[in-house]
């Protein structure tokens, strides 16, 4: 992968926070932020694999279905970039939760745990 890859910006595809929760049940969810970010509050059935630790390994060892959809998330869309590219060049059928856990939270959608602030 070139640097650019990892780097938290630029356009990737996208889902609106509407939209996944209409067709919840149909994706495969990853949460790329941290695991006590995720241990406090996260969406339902999600799969936590901080981006500090996505490599084709740790990727491989989720036991993904290629053939169902995934969605990366994070806190505010940034970290889930360089994730959403790396699973798209493995060939998975990927987008990014537009505004993140932000967005999601701010809509009152069903999380595990409590909405956290800003942090």
């Amino acid at each position: 992968m070139k640097l650019f890859d990892w780097l938290p910006f630029g356009r990737v595809p996208e889902i609106s926070p509407e939209a996944f929760n209409e067709q919840l049940k149909d994706f495969q969810i990853i949460d790329v932020r941290t695991p006590r970010e995720f241990e406090q509050s996260h969406i339902q059935g999600a799969i936590n694999l901080p981006i500090t630790q996505f490599s084709k390994k740790a990727i491989h060892r989720l036991s993904l279905d290629q053939s169902r959809p995934v969605i990366t998330i994070c806190l505010s869309a940034h970290r889930s970039i360089p994730a959403t590219r790396r699973l798209r060049q493995l060939g998975y059928d990927v987008k990014q939760l537009q505004g993140g856990m932000k967005a999601w939270w701010s809509r009152g959608y069903p999380i595990v745990g409590e909405q956290m602030g800003d942090g």
